[in-house]
């Protein structure tokens, strides 16, 4: 089946925003009168419908059922969507704390949760492959921990890919789980770092996408691998349009969320021994095959980095290039 004409087939969607997009001026503390910090999703919502955005997808932590009825109000009068960003249950005493936020989430107007099973990216934290089966263990009963309450409100939690699992390794673990309500926050970037092909990664997760994190990538060699980083929508050598249209294909009301986080480029250190050290069975043919992209794709100019920068730079940076991404995904990808 040919991809429908993105500019037609995406003519009612709006791109949202990951509040990681807003790292440096979330809750900030910097006193800037041009670019204020967000307090909260609210504060978030508000920017985000002011730049044009159809959506936010934002941490749930210690709402109030008060603070949940205000934002759902904000979100109906701004004609907004809501999707919440969520810890699961560690273990059994915590399952009537996620619940309570799964309620507020759904008290907003969330029907969809981002999640993540890990606390950083598989090649910093696990130094053996004990160590991710037991990462995937702990997944496993925490999301177990978690079903029942999902099924029981009728919200859905979307797990993403999130540097931790390869694909296929997420794939298996939503089929021992087996369940309707939890499925993918398919990110478009985030498995480039565990030497996965960007498009190999959509085709295998797309069956199970509930929710995404859109972002361009660019490349970089270095000493010990390669440099990766998030870049302004088109940019980077992603094929946007045709990644998008698989993620309808699959999930005809799937939100596209927007993550171009402004950071220094992420150093993917695959020349290293201990980066593979949890990686069995991973063929030598991935590691050529994404050398050879690097290579193919090198970024035009030195990838921006924003360390060096003050304060009020880096916010001027970040806000600079979420608007340079709507610009694009308005013109190029129907994303209005």
């Amino acid at each position: 089946m040919p991809f429908l004409k993105v500019s037609g087939f995406f003519k009612e969607m709006r791109m949202g925003v990951v509040v990681h997009s807003y790292a440096s001026r979330w809750q900030s503390k910097v006193k800037s009168q041009k670019y204020p910090g967000f307090s909260n999703a609210i504060d978030l919502m508000d920017h985000c419908h002011q730049i044009g955005g159809g959506g936010v997808q934002v941490v749930v932590k210690d709402w109030t059922a008060d603070f949940a009825k205000k934002l759902r109000d904000k979100r109906e009068k701004l004609g907004m969507y809501l999707e919440g960003s969520i810890a699961v249950p560690d273990k059994a005493e915590n399952v009537p704390k996620f619940e309570q936020e799964v309620i507020n989430s759904k008290e907003a107007g969330a029907q969809i949760l981002r999640t993540v099973t890990s606390g950083g990216r598989r090649y910093e934290i696990f130094h053996s492959p004990e160590a991710v089966q037991e990462f995937k263990k702990n997944a496993l009963i925490s999301l177990r921990l978690a079903e029942p309450v999902l099924r029981k409100h009728k919200v859905k939690l979307a797990i993403e890919n999130h540097k931790d699992w390869r694909a296929d390794e997420l794939v298996h673990a939503l089929q021992q789980l087996s369940s309707e309500w939890i499925g993918v926050t398919l990110d478009f970037g985030n498995s480039i770092s565990l030497v996965e092909d960007p498009m190999e990664v959509i085709e295998t997760l797309v069956p199970y996408i509930f929710s995404t994190h859109v972002k361009d990538m660019g490349v970089e060699e270095y000493t010990d691998g390669f440099l990766l980083s998030e870049v302004p929508l088109g940019k980077g050598f992603l094929d946007l349009p045709k990644m998008i249209a698989l993620c309808r294909k699959h999930n005809h009301s799937v939100a596209f969320n927007l993550e171009m986080i402004t950071r220094d480029p992420l150093e993917i250190p695959c020349f290293k021994t201990d980066y593979w050290a949890t990686f069995d069975g991973v063929p030598g043919s991935d590691l050529a095959r994404t050398l050879r992209m690097v290579k193919q794709n090198k970024y035009k100019s030195p990838l921006p980095r924003v360390s060096q920068l003050s304060a009020e730079d880096r916010l001027a940076a970040e806000e600079e290039n979420i608007l340079e991404c709507f610009t694009y995904s308005r013109d190029k990808l129907g994303l209005r």
